[in-house]
């Protein structure tokens, strides 16, 4: 059945654990339990399904809190970290060096600005 495929699906990068099929199952018959109401209610099979797995949303908490997740998901977040910190540091570095050059193109008279200004930023 399709939704057994689609829930298959959303678990296959999770190793097999006694959790992992006792969440899928779950789902599974959750899934089953929503198509049966929408049927009841008028709705064709297919459309009934596709509804169900619409509703369900992002399992992406769920995978995160089964005890042998993918390391796939560590690395993720620790990808995401450095690339958080580098952009961080970039944006700071800019957003300093704005503040640096608007004191010195702004006060050009003190010798001590004005001898930085020409060894920064050629002679201003």
């Amino acid at each position: 059945m399709k939704i057994n495929d689609y829930v298959e699906n959303l678990f296959a990068d999770v190793p097999d654990s006694r959790e992992k099929s006792d969440i899928v199952q779950e789902i599974i018959l959750n899934l089953e339990e929503k198509v049966q109401d929408l049927m009841e209610q008028g709705k064709d099979e297919e459309d009934a399904i596709n509804k169900a797995i619409v509703d369900f949303g992002d399992i992406s908490e769920i995978k995160r809190n089964l005890p042998y997740a993918s390391t796939n998901s560590i690395k993720v977040d620790k990808t995401n970290y450095v690339n958080n910190l580098l952009f961080s540091l970039c944006g700071a570095a800019l957003i300093i060096g704005l503040c640096v050059f608007i004191n010195l193109y702004y006060s050009p008279n003190n010798i001590c600005s004005y001898t930085l200004c020409l060894l920064f930023f050629g002679g201003l």
